[in-house]
């Protein structure tokens, strides 16, 4: 029953992304003048239920991936969603969206949701680093250690070793797994949700 409960999520959650998609592309009409999808403002229209980041320009045209990212790394998670969601329909639902909608599901503390997004993520591109490890963060909290171990490995070698926030993950889930292996206090840690940057990859949040 709880798999095909999953199951019936995940179909809904594809689904809503499927028809924001087809939406953006359809360039329709909103219901309101001046009113994006959501309805929230749009850029340079911030009220406090808008979904773009502080700081941002009148008129400047910045990409809801964008946006989100810099409501991620304010804490504003919710907004940061529907941002992720407004790129969804702008750009269809790629790895890079999948992904950031997932790690924000995450910082909500919707953990089923959140898990089966970024499993989405990986189905669609299996070499997409940062869906690698942001699975690793939702199963670390998750409390399964063993597998969120085995993702990190999985993210840390299809990085080549590269990234200091991936190796840092994955020593802070290997060094949980064995305090709970050896009944041991479980060490202080904070994992860290990772996004693609240019040529690296960047925080995704400071919390």
């Amino acid at each position: 029953m709880d798999k095909a409960m999953r199951m019936a999520r995940r179909r809904l959650i594809l689904a809503g992304l499927g028809a924001l998609c087809l939406a953006g592309c359809a360039g329709g009409k909103t219901a309101l003048p001046g009113m994006d999808l959501f309805g929230a403002g749009r850029l340079g229209q911030r009220g406090a239920d808008s979904p773009f980041a502080p700081g941002t320009a009148r008129g400047e045209d910045v990409d809801g991936l964008t946006v989100g990212h810099r409501l991620m790394a304010a804490g504003e998670y919710e907004l940061a969603l529907r941002a992720y969601y407004r790129a969804a329909a702008e750009q269809g639902a790629t790895v890079d969206v999948l992904s950031a909608i997932g790690s924000a599901d995450l910082k909500l503390g919707r953990l089923n949701q959140a898990e089966m997004v970024l499993r989405d993520a990986i189905r669609k591109d299996e070499r997409f680093v940062p869906a690698w490890n942001n699975l690793g963060v939702v199963l670390m909290d998750q409390g399964k250690y063993a597998e969120a171990s085995r993702v990190f490995r999985t993210a840390y070698a299809l990085d080549n070793g590269s990234s200091e926030l991936i190796r840092d993950n994955l020593r802070l889930a290997l060094a949980r797994m064995n305090a709970t292996e050896q009944d041991t206090p479980l060490p202080d840690s904070t994992f860290k949700l990772v996004r693609r940057g240019a040529g690296e990859y960047r925080l995704l949040t400071k919390q």
